[in-house]
């Protein structure tokens, strides 16, 4: 009786905790916005080639679960991207997502105003592999963007 009681309490415990589990495994707005500051402090102390190879390491310190940093030049060229190294170098000024919004012209227009901001679009997530609506918090610097996104779940 005492062992089907301590089973059930587990239980009982395990579902309550359940929810909290599931939030763990998607980034939120906050650590965003963390990891984008977190890799400007790193890029002034270690340089942007430093920074830009350690964001597009997969297992880097720059990549948490479905978080990754892009960082853009304001020329909308791709400098460094955290989950498709095949976009490094191309210039995405003119990509749209699903409901035709050219997102890399609208963040790179916002971030010549000097402020950081959020951007939603759509994107594919790639831990999902499924088209999500994205939240991009972005912050410029210097000739370049830095933005890490959320999915909106």
């Amino acid at each position: 009786m005492i062992l089907r009681k301590q089973l059930l309490a587990s239980l009982v415990l395990s579902c309550a905790l359940l929810p909290s589990l599931q939030a763990a495994e998607f980034a939120t707005k906050p650590e965003a916005e963390a990891m984008v500051h977190k890799a400007l402090k790193f890029m002034k102390a270690n340089g942007k080639e430093k920074t830009y190879s350690e964001i597009d390491r997969k297992d880097g310190p720059f990549v948490d679960r479905d978080l990754y940093l892009t960082v853009y030049g304001l020329d909308g060229v791709v400098r460094a991207h955290g989950a498709n190294p095949k976009m490094i170098g191309k210039n995405l000024m003119e990509i749209k997502d699903v409901d035709g919004k050219a997102f890399v012209k609208e963040r790179v227009d916002l971030a010549k105003k000097k402020q950081p901001f959020w951007q939603d679009y759509k994107f594919t997530n790639p831990v999902s592999k499924q088209i999500e609506p994205k939240a991009m918090y972005c912050v410029p610097e210097d000739d370049m963007v830095v933005c890490g996104g959320v999915y909106l779940k």
